[in-house]
């Protein structure tokens, strides 16, 4: 038997555990690491999950103190089990470990995807804050246009006590509340409950699984929501992949984004509308050369703005999705588009007003640009948002997130949305992918 630590962030870490290592006689799994997301690491993944075989469950350490680790457990395997990393950081990552003595591995979809007896359409990206979202919700309108009964399973977010987190559904806003949601849950949950649409998240997906094809809205067509740029959960009968011309060059040089493409029977080019023509054009050539067998649609992310008189002439503070800022490492999004069309007179730089974990975020993503990132994974970190905005010297505040952050935290200056949303640009379009999907399924 070998031991095994599961490198991981809270989400595909569990998934392989729950597919591959939990019943496997092969391996004792010792520990999971955490990274990525603050706050995650020094739980226990609990007896609930991990089975008769891990009375104890199984301790979650910072991945930091990985040579250590391996040492102190006599570990033989390392599984790598997270997404959005570059092939530089992944490698440097595996040095660490066989400098300490072990192997380096990576599960792939043969061990970790799950069949499900229903059709199912994988949404994923190639980095965090492609439009992968947006993309997922287009598709469910469309099919649900054409009469199917869809539910959304979402990539795993259980940032909170996984006990309480093996099977989430939700259809209303109250469920939201029920369970006890971070603004990066409701950020991706809202959008689905608003558009009338059920979606599953959690911890198992064995078990998520069996629910949402059974669900009582009825199910025809799955479409799995995907997080990062992760690979789908779920195997796929049809895979669309966003990429983003705003970072060319990561298809290639991130994991698991060139797995994505290669695997994709569409790949869209989003945000031709604020992109560079010469990175679109590099983009589409680096698509046809990893996968030269997709269909490659083009589209745009326009965006509205509710109050566009709260952005002309003011020095506005823009608040952005926290992930796509941290390790999706976008620099800008939505918000500050909306605020060079609309004439503002000055993008407030919020950095040095930044208080407890948000000054943290800034030290731990050097990177990040005059913008602020919507991090709420505590209370901790929203009552310390809240408090970076008041100190922010600015005349009005631009939401640029998936929610209304003022449901969450409140806002005292004048403040508006951004909402932005996928709009093919000519031929083929989604409809006509998805046609030809449901004449088949």
């Amino acid at each position: 038997m070998k031991n095994v630590i599961i490198l991981g962030a809270a989400g595909r870490d569990f998934h392989n555990f729950n597919v591959y290592f939990k019943n496997n006689h092969s391996y004792k799994v010792v520990a999971f690491t955490a990274t990525q997301i603050p706050d995650i690491s020094n739980r226990n993944y609990p007896i609930e999950l991990t089975g008769k075989h891990y009375p104890y469950g199984i301790p979650i350490k910072e991945e930091a103190d990985l040579p250590y680790l391996i040492k102190k457990f006599n570990v033989d395997v390392c599984v790598f089990s997270y997404s959005d990393i570059s092939y530089q950081r992944i490698m440097s990552l595996a040095s660490v470990v066989q400098a300490a003595g072990a192997d380096f591995r990576v599960l792939g979809p043969n061990n970790t995807m799950l069949k499900s007896l229903k059709p199912v359409i994988a949404v994923c990206a190639t980095r965090t804050g492609c439009g992968k979202s947006q993309t997922s919700r287009k598709v469910i309108d469309y099919l649900m246009s054409r009469g199917k009964k869809v539910v959304a399973i979402r990539h795993p977010m259980p940032y909170g006590n996984l006990k309480e987190q093996i099977v989430q559904r939700y259809a209303t806003l109250t469920d939201l509340r029920k369970h006890k949601c971070t603004i990066e849950e409701m950020e991706e949950y809202e959008p689905h409950i608003m558009n009338g649409n059920v979606i599953y998240s959690g911890v198992d997906y064995h078990d998520i699984l069996k629910e949402a094809e059974d669900d009582d809205k009825g199910c025809d067509v799955i479409v799995w929501d995907g997080g990062n740029n992760d690979m789908p959960f779920y195997k796929p009968d049809l895979m669309i992949t966003v990429t983003d011309p705003h970072r060319v060059g990561h298809e290639k040089s991130y994991y698991p984004s060139e797995v994505n493409v290669r695997l994709s029977d569409v790949v869209i080019i989003n945000k031709i509308d604020s992109a560079d023509a010469a990175d679109v054009l590099q983009l589409r050539r680096n698509i046809k050369e990893i996968n030269p067998n997709a269909i490659i649609i083009d589209a745009a992310s326009p965006i509205e703005v509710e109050n566009p008189n709260i952005i002309e002439g003011k020095k506005v503070l823009v608040i952005e999705d926290g992930p796509t800022l941290t390790h999706g490492e976008m620099k800008l999004g939505a918000g500050v588009i909306a605020c060079e069309k609309f004439g503002a007179a000055e993008i407030m730089d919020p950095k040095e007003y930044a208080v407890g974990k948000i000054k943290e975020t800034y030290e731990s993503y050097p990177g990040i640009g005059k913008v602020l990132p919507a991090m709420g994974y505590s209370n901790e970190q929203i009552s310390d948002l809240q408090e970076t905005i008041k100190n922010t010297p600015c005349d009005s505040v631009v939401i640029a997130t998936p929610i209304d952050l003022t449901r969450v935290l409140k806002i005292e200056k004048p403040h508006t949305r951004v909402h932005y949303s996928l709009q093919e640009i000519g031929k083929p379009t989604l409809g006509d992918v998805l046609d030809d999907f449901i004449n088949i399924v």
